[in-house]
């Protein structure tokens, strides 16, 4: 936090070494104020509307990182939250905060980004009748409680920790002390929205309008999404190109053989089955970077087979999956095991513990087996894994990890992968409580702070806490975390707190995954940021 009174602690995130950049021949439509030209990268559908309160997965994330800006700005080399909108965010106890935003920002269509944008947006995010699924990252300003009550209706339309004072000042009252609160405000869901979103909802969904360097051109559902640099835009980083092509993709195989036919300038997500490749095939145009991304599985803790008092069960498996065999196999020094619910990118002082989830994320057959067995076997005598398989090689190590756990068990039926074709219906799925066994639920940062790790995913009703995993143990952690100014402390009780996930086992760590990626001769001054998206604004186009 940057302010008078600067919060104690906050979580570090290393600085990434990047891929080079290449140059080569090759053209492209003209574009914006990049004065370039137009930039194809792979994509998929995003399983919502774009409403930034509303988008908690990586795909819709991407545009509104391209078509908004907020108070804060995560730096896209080290991930440090920078100001952006912000000119200041004052407190002194940590409680209270005064913000200040800076003049000449304005919307696409024209409007002035004011105070009221912020609070407007915040209070809409916030209120349950509209249905937010990142409503709970407003959960600790004042107010949030009557607004976004556990049952029944609000008795209030607006938070009343929130108050303007003039256009360019609001501020913000907790209902606890949280020292980093400022670090979170780079999260999209923290986003202004102009009066249009509030005025005519319905065309604002049709055609979003932001404050960031990109406007969106068109969308066309399963083909494409056209972005396009604004040329008015007053952030000091503007579009290098002329804009971006998101186009739909299914099979990230087909991305790849896109790319290295000169029909795709960028993929983001390289196929497992191309990773031994991708080196001789790009040279050094392909990226391979660590990412602040853990995949894991998930259980539907709504599931009488999976939920609590199934311990044994959920340990058992988690024993049972071979990570370092599979890591090396399909993923090509692109995938660590993972020893605990955070990422590397932390750093130790941030909050990272090689270990922690100790006995409980190693592999061992005799021991896998006798929980398993203890915990009263597999409902039924079988379980099914889902995941998507339209990107990220999800069905390729799903299928080896239920190997993995036939091996155990001496059945090769016992566990089987249930894949669905969409991420967006993936999603939809999970968000409806349809889950019946363990489910592919990977988290890429939203900041780089240990508590975005744990809080949205593990608290009580969190906004990403698909399995509906509860345990007061790990809320009142948590909570005095977020209070605590000093950064040694506050890491430690954040750590307390995953101890008891390695208990509970709520969700089994995987690994710890490095963004991949590659890009035609067409692009340089590519890289992705420490989320694993590419920095759009910056690639050059020759």
């Amino acid at each position: 936090m940057r302010g008078a009174t600067h919060a104690k602690w906050a979580a570090c995130a290393v600085t990434v070494a990047l891929a080079a950049t290449a140059c080569g021949s090759g053209g492209g439509d003209s574009g914006g104020s990049g004065g370039g030209g137009i930039v194809s990268s792979s994509w998929a559908d995003p399983q919502n509307p774009l409403e930034p309160a509303n988008t908690n997965e990586v795909q819709g994330g991407k545009v509104l990182d391209m078509v908004f800006r907020g108070l804060k700005k995560y730096d896209p080399r080290t991930g440090a939250a920078q100001d952006m909108v912000a000119q200041r965010i004052e407190t002194s106890d940590s409680q209270n905060f005064t913000v200040t935003i800076k003049d000449g920002w304005t919307f696409s269509n024209g409007e002035k980004v004011t105070s009221r944008s912020f609070v407007d947006a915040w209070n809409y995010a916030a209120l349950i009748t509209n249905k937010q699924k990142n409503a709970p990252f407003f959960g600790m300003i004042e107010g949030y409680d009557r607004v976004h009550p556990e049952s029944g209706a609000p008795t209030a339309k607006t938070l009343s920790g929130l108050t303007v004072k003039d256009d360019r000042t609001f501020t913000v009252k907790l209902s606890q002390k949280f020292s980093t609160w400022p670090d979170t405000l780079g999260y999209a869901a923290f986003s202004p929205l102009p009066r249009t979103f509030f005025t005519d909802h319905a065309a604002w969904l049709s055609q979003p309008v932001g404050n960031g360097p990109y406007t969106i051109d068109s969308y066309a559902k399963g083909s494409q999404m056209k972005l396009r640099a604004w040329n008015e835009y007053p952030g000091n980083d503007r579009a290098q190109n002329g804009g971006v092509d998101l186009k739909v993709y299914t099979d990230n195989n087909t991305a790849y053989t896109d790319l290295l036919s000169g029909n795709l300038d960028l993929a983001d997500d390289i196929p497992s089955s191309q990773l031994k490749n991708a080196p001789r095939d790009l040279g050094s145009r392909y990226i391979n970077q660590p990412a602040g991304i853990l995949q894991t599985l998930a259980f539907p803790f709504y599931d009488k087979n999976w939920g609590p008092g199934k311990e044994k069960l959920r340990l058992g498996i988690s024993r049972a999956i071979n990570r370092p065999q599979i890591t090396e196999q399909i993923y090509q020094k692109t995938r660590t095991p993972a020893t605990d619910w955070t990422s590397p990118v932390l750093g130790e002082q941030g909050g990272y513990k090689a270990g922690l989830c100790g006995d409980a994320c190693t592999y061992d057959p005799a021991a896998a087996k006798k929980l398993i067995e203890e915990g009263g076997g597999l409902p039924g005598g079988r379980m099914t894994l889902t995941t998507n398989v339209d990107t990220g090689s999800h069905r390729v190590w799903a299928e080896a990890v239920c190997n993995s756990v036939n091996n155990v068990l001496g059945n090769d039926q016992a566990c089987t992968v249930r894949p669905v074709g969409t991420f967006a219906d993936f999603r939809n799925q999970i968000t409806s409580g349809r889950m019946t066994g363990p489910f592919r639920a990977g988290w890429q940062m939203d900041y780089p702070l240990i508590q975005n790790f744990l809080q949205p995913l593990y608290y009580t009703d969190a906004s990403s806490n698909d399995g509906k995993y509860s345990n007061q143990d790990t809320d009142r952690l948590v909570d005095e975390a977020n209070a605590e100014p000093d950064t040694a402390r506050a890491v430690a009780t954040f750590q307390s707190a995953e101890k008891i996930l390695a208990r509970d086992m709520p969700s089994i760590p995987l690994w710890y995954q490095n963004g991949t990626g590659g890009y035609s001769e067409r692009l340089s001054n590519v890289r992705l940021n420490p989320f694993s998206v590419p920095v759009y604004n910056e690639i050059q186009v020759t």
